[in-house]
């Protein structure tokens, strides 16, 4: 009898092994979870990089970061960061400026319109991942968290 996952994919071949499995299992989860996620930014009108970004500038006030730094602390890996950063720039989300010593250096800070943005998605995005989480004590989290970290060693 197929798993859940070949009953949700339609694929009635079995998987060639656990792996397999386990990868795409991974893969339609973290898609779910995204899909939910995607809808909870639609009202400030933010994809989840762009929220992704945002947080990670609002950890590094009031300093800000290169966009380099931004790039390595990202979720999930932007090619285009540049032209990314100029949308949220003309939005009025973050503000850049070069550096004084280095030109090349460009740092990013939140402006005060992207952590407005933040704010009314604290609560709505935390109650997100509660309900999405619900059926987990902490034992099953840091079972779950562990065995995800230990998939990127």
């Amino acid at each position: 009898m197929p798993g859940r996952l070949q009953q949700e994919i339609k694929q009635n071949r079995p998987f060639p092994d656990k792996e397999a499995e386990a990868f795409l299992n991974l893969q339609r989860t973290a898609d779910f979870l995204m899909q939910e996620l995607t809808e909870a930014l639609k009202p400030a009108c933010l994809s989840a990089t762009q929220y992704n970004i945002l947080r990670i500038l609002r950890g590094a006030e009031p300093e800000g970061l290169s966009c380099r730094e931004i790039g390595e602390r990202l979720i999930t890996r932007d090619p285009d960061l540049t032209r990314l950063l100029d949308r949220m720039e003309e939005r009025g989300l973050v503000t850049r400026r070069r550096g004084e010593r280095d030109r090349r250096v460009v740092t990013v800070k939140i402006a005060s319109k992207g952590l407005d943005a933040l704010e009314s998605l604290d609560d709505p995005l935390q109650r997100l991942v509660k309900k999405q989480f619900r059926d987990f004590d902490e034992a099953r989290l840091d079972l779950l968290i562990g065995l995800l970290e230990s998939l990127r060693d």
